[in-house]
């Protein structure tokens, strides 16, 4: 229980531990993310790297959206028997799809949520220019989860260092994401914060999912939150700005011609 998330807090305990994909508590940081969504029922949603489709089955449950619950590493066939227990059969559809590599058209969504896997392929610099043309224009893309509440200027703080690894370097402030998504002209950037006491609710959460996760919680502890916290950031897609087409293939018509020169 958490006072902070009163909508996850209707969900059972041993339900949302059954379904842990990550280090964030998917039902907590969507709750936080969605009211800046302005979500409505019958809304097409894509839940991108949905883990084991937590997040989905309470967006569908909570805002009455219809859900893509899309993720590369968690089986598409598991998140469905969960969706069907969940009786959200007829919102939530699972697909295993890359985010680099997604099944849909052009324009299908009305908004796209990314909890808590978006740091892991949106830090390339084109990835907005791909990902937005699934979102009619006038559509929100919203991301959440772990970050840095600032960026690290130097090395490695030291209440840090026992747990960093060379791939945390993905993790960036509400700041950055700003400026990162801003610098494209795609979006118009509405959102961009920190969440209030996230390296609390974070802590909170490890110590009862990964208890044994000694250098995350001692990091947590150590830092208390001058690093570490969660973020959220929302874009709404501009109307009239032309995105460009993603190059997925070259010519192959092969033309001989002469190795070497003559003479």
């Amino acid at each position: 229980m958490n006072d902070s998330f009163p909508r996850s807090n209707g969900y059972n305990p041993e339900w949302v531990i059954a379904g842990v994909s990550g280090g964030a508590n998917p039902l907590w940081l969507t709750e936080w993310l969605a009211p800046a969504l302005n979500l409505r029922p019958g809304m097409r949603v894509l839940d991108l790297g949905c883990g084991r489709a937590m997040s989905s089955i309470f967006l569908h449950r909570e805002f009455g959206v219809q859900v893509w619950a899309t993720d590369l590493w968690c089986s598409a066939s598991e998140n469905l028997e969960r969706i069907r227990d969940a009786g959200v059969e007829d919102g939530v559809f699972p697909i295993h799809a890359e985010a680099r590599a997604l099944p849909f058209a052009n324009e299908f969504f009305d908004a796209i949520v990314s909890i808590d896997s978006f740091p892991y392929y949106g830090t390339d610099d084109s990835y907005l220019n791909y990902l937005a043309r699934f979102v009619k224009p006038g559509g929100p893309i919203g991301i959440g989860g772990a970050a840095l509440l600032r960026e690290i200027d130097g090395p490695i703080p030291e209440a840090l260092k026992a747990w960093w690894e060379p791939n945390m370097t993905c993790l960036h402030s509400a700041a950055w994401w700003r400026r990162h998504w801003e610098l494209t002209g795609i979006v118009d950037v509405e959102l961009a914060d920190s969440m209030a006491d996230g390296w609390r609710h974070w802590l909170q959460w490890h110590q009862v999912i990964a208890p044994n996760n000694h250098p995350e919680i001692e990091a947590l502890e150590k830092d208390k939150g001058e690093y570490l916290g969660y973020m959220r950031a929302v874009g709404r897609r501009k109307v009239g700005v032309k995105l460009e087409e993603p190059v997925v293939s070259l010519a192959t018509e092969y033309v001989r011609q002469p190795l070497l020169r003559l003479g």
